[in-house]
């Protein structure tokens, strides 16, 4: 790996990946392209961008995002997470890039009781789910032997908005917090999500899908009150609630827990505890609190 592109290098993960590779002294020559340099929504753009720079890797980061908007702009969105990505594949096909495209748990229902296989039948039930599965495909489809769906979940980093800088600025503003308390799920530091593709990008990995989420798992209120007892405040003031109680215009899978078998295939270990990244990550998301 010589030349490695980052789309989205502006959002959550891009920056993470590309702080990740700043600190690496072996790290690649980083091609590093927020949306304003390199927008999905323009495929001849995004091909002009490939061929010009012919990477030997691309890690794609960016997305939409917006789950609840999707449901009302789900052509909007899928121009990004479909159309965009189809063009991106087809591009790093053209120059014999490999492909590291990042997508969502939101690819299942969340009926599941065990922890989902890279292999389970998908079946979204939302909008955004819909478009990011059609970029799964699009990669699989155009890059047979070189492209790597990695899926990943519940994701906070120290830039842009999530639950746990949410749940940081609540826990100044309000005596108590209510938490959704029957959605499962994994808790990712971005960091660590960053690192874990940089491992796949150097390993002789088979192309396929990925499920990049933390091990272990916790509901929403679990993680709210070990960022409540992070900040040295009573978890006591974070109380259980059920997801109907905050209705919204996208359904949430119940159950988002992913099984990480591939990562054996690979030769590779699956990411840490969730508890344990949290708490490793802590001094950077405290020292830039929301």
């Amino acid at each position: 790996m010589n030349r490695l592109l980052v789309t989205g290098a502006s959002g959550m993960l891009g920056t993470a990946l590309v702080a990740e590779l700043a600190a690496d002294p072996a790290a690649p020559e980083v091609l590093a392209y927020g949306r304003d340099r390199l927008d999905l929504r323009y495929p001849d753009g995004v091909r002009e961008v490939v061929r010009r720079e012919k990477p030997d890797t691309v890690v794609n980061c960016a997305a939409w995002t917006a789950v609840d908007d999707a449901e009302a702009r789900e052509i909007d969105a899928l121009a990004v997470n479909g159309n965009g990505v189809r063009a991106l594949a087809e591009a790093c096909d053209e120059v014999d890039a490999r492909l590291l495209h990042i997508s969502t748990d939101y690819v299942f229902d969340g009926r599941a009781r065990a922890p989902y296989r890279e292999d389970a039948p998908v079946a979204p039930v939302n909008a955004y789910g819909r478009t990011k599965l059609a970029g799964e495909r699009a990669v699989l489809g155009a890059l047979p032997h070189s492209g790597y769906v990695v899926r990943t979940a519940w994701l906070y980093g120290t830039t842009g908005r999530d639950f746990v800088r949410t749940m940081i600025a609540l826990e100044r503003s309000r005596d108590t917090v209510d938490v959704v308390d029957d959605q499962l799920g994994q808790p990712t530091w971005a960091g660590d999500l960053a690192a874990q593709l940089l491992r796949l990008a150097r390993a002789d990995a088979p192309p396929g899908v990925y499920h990049g989420t933390s091990s272990g798992q916790a509901t929403w209120y679990e993680l709210a009150r070990e960022v409540f007892t992070l900040l040295g405040a009573d978890p006591g003031r974070v109380r259980p609630t059920r997801a109907d109680a905050f209705p919204r215009p996208a359904a949430r899978p119940a159950y988002s827990v992913l099984g990480h078998g591939s990562w054996a295939a690979a030769g590779l270990t699956p990411m840490r505890h969730w508890r344990e990244a949290l708490h490793a990550a802590w001094p950077l998301i405290a020292g830039g609190r929301a």
